[in-house]
């Protein structure tokens, strides 16, 4: 009852910050975050709303973005829903009061402007149909993480127990857990990609349902017999999208009366004939194409691979390009059990928690600054890093960009074992940090598996540390940040002119002032 009335307390205390009940359009939850769509966003308060306790930042993109942390936004949501929902009548009173006024905060506020001006300038920045058409992707994608999260702990857990040779009779019970989703997972993305679209969700499951019917293995296309789940993720994305065009073309031509029977018929039927003739041959192709690169790539390049995925995924989130990685993991981990990929970007996080350190140590004296990391960096360790980039290391600027080079070590250190030999995967996406390691998998056991990405984890800190503790600050930065009052306008290390958005180099553009970076 404690943990209700916390969630509740929670809800209660975001939602005047964010304009109300009057003022919320829609509520939903990832893996971190609650995403909320707002009419007016000049109602957020956002300075209170990153004061209060369980608030671990906030990202403005194509819906506001709370970062609750995990576990929590998924308590806190329908508690929030339900407020909203009840329009209650003082949903615009009792709002916190903003940090501020002690003389010890003045530097830390400074830094969140600088992170959402740039927050702010990336958004603007990223409104290309490319980027859109990537954030309908993830739509697609990150509401089937909490399952493959699941299950692929369970499979862990299978694993382990078989290989202790334990409980022999529930075994087979958990191997079914375990594998049904992922049996069916093709299913679940033609549902949410019609919804995505516009489509009849259903028609969408329907289409994609055709590429596990275990059927298909009695037709030949393009001279070969089809396999079930041929063509897998892909393959149902694009029957459900050519369902949602078939249909709508359908909505616009067949007649009212006769429009429950013919629009649905003709939907399945146009969009499966050309999955099963077409579509699962072709996505086929393409899915055991991007194996297959994945594979050779860490086998012949797998140090400079890693450094190079590892340096450069805290750029590609901020872009909002990371969202292209989703269908490749799903494919990975469909083909071959796990993704090789996402252990290697998660050394980025800890790079970031790294620099964090470092940023803590060099400036002894900025008690704001200080503050902020050690509030942040617990989330950081278990992979939520949006507190820690938009907090401190992207507005400073040049520790942004060591926190990249702590990331592009570990990520070297854990392609390196990929190359000889040593795959370490992850049986799911969304975590990473210290949370992934129950998801990990690989070629050669699980404590080799462990200890290798235990290992990269390691160099990114140590690596993220290093490089910011002695290359993260100039002079001028220090002495400007490094004092209890600064409390004047402060130029972030390599931020400067906060119009300038990420996209305009790693350091998020040129200082406007004398220069705090080199």
């Amino acid at each position: 009852m404690a943990s209700d009335n916390k969630n509740r307390d929670t809800a209660a205390a975001i939602l005047p910050l964010v304009g109300g009940a009057g003022n919320v359009t829609s509520v939903a939850h990832c893996m971190t975050r609650l995403r909320l769509g707002l009419r007016d966003s000049s109602l957020v308060q956002e300075e209170a709303l990153k004061a209060l306790p369980s608030v671990m930042g906030v990202v403005e993109d194509d819906t506001y973005q709370i970062v609750l942390g995990p576990g929590t936004v998924a308590r806190v949501t329908p508690e929030f829903e339900r407020l909203v929902e009840e329009e209650r009548p003082d949903d615009e009173a009792g709002a916190p009061a903003a940090p501020g006024g002690d003389g010890h905060a003045a530097t830390a506020e400074e830094l969140a402007e600088q992170g959402a001006a740039i927050r702010a300038a990336r958004k603007a920045k990223n409104q290309t149909p490319f980027k859109l058409f990537l954030r309908r992707i993830a739509n697609i994608f990150v509401p089937l993480i909490p399952a493959l999260i699941g299950c692929g702990i369970i499979a862990g857990l299978n694993g382990l127990l078989i290989n202790l040779e334990w409980l022999p009779s529930v075994t087979p019970a958990l191997g079914a857990m375990a594998s049904g989703f992922m049996a069916l997972i093709a299913v679940f993305v033609g549902f949410n990609t019609a919804k995505e679209f516009g489509g009849t969700p259903i028609l969408g499951g329907a289409v994609a349902a055709i590429i596990v019917f275990p059927g298909v293995a009695d037709i030949e296309a393009f001279g070969q017999k089809l396999a079930p789940g041929q063509g897998g993720v892909l393959g149902a994305l694009g029957a459900a999208v050519l369902a949602v065009y078939i249909e709508k073309w359908c909505r616009r031509w067949v007649p009212e009366a006769i429009d429950v029977l013919v629009t649905p018929t003709l939907t399945v039927l146009v969009s499966g004939l050309v999955t099963i003739f077409g579509l699962m041959f072709v996505a086929g192709e393409i899915s055991t194409g991007i194996g297959t690169a994945a594979n050779w790539l860490l086998d012949n390049t797998g140090a400079f691979a890693g450094l190079v995925l590892g340096g450069l995924f805290l750029p590609l989130v901020m872009l909002g390009l990371h969202q292209a990685l989703i269908p490749i993991h799903t494919t990975l981990i469909e083909q071959q059990g796990f993704t090789v990929l996402l252990p290697i970007l998660a050394m980025a996080g800890a790079g970031q928690v790294g620099c964090a350190i470092a940023v803590f140590k060099r400036l002894r004296h900025n008690t704001s600054i200080r503050n902020t990391i050690k509030s942040a960096l617990p989330a950081g360790f278990l992979g939520v890093g949006e507190p820690l980039i938009y907090g401190v290391s992207l507005p400073l600027g040049r520790p942004f960009i060591t926190a990249c080079v702590g990331g592009a070590a570990g990520g070297a250190f854990v392609g390196f074992f990929s190359m000889i030999g040593d795959k370490v995967g992850s049986t799911a996406i969304g975590p990473s940090g210290w949370a992934l390691f129950p998801l990990l998998d690989g070629n050669k056991g699980l404590g080799s598996t462990i200890a290798i990405y235990a290992g990269g984890l390691l160099v990114g800190y140590v690596v993220g540390f290093v490089a910011t503790y002695f290359f993260g600050f100039s002079r001028e930065a220090l002495v400007e940040l490094n004092s209890e009052q600064a409390s004047g306008p402060v130029v972030a290390a390599g931020t400067g002119d906060a119009s300038d958005g990420p996209d305009d180099g790693p350091a998020g553009g040129t200082p406007a002032k004398e220069p705090v970076t080199v």
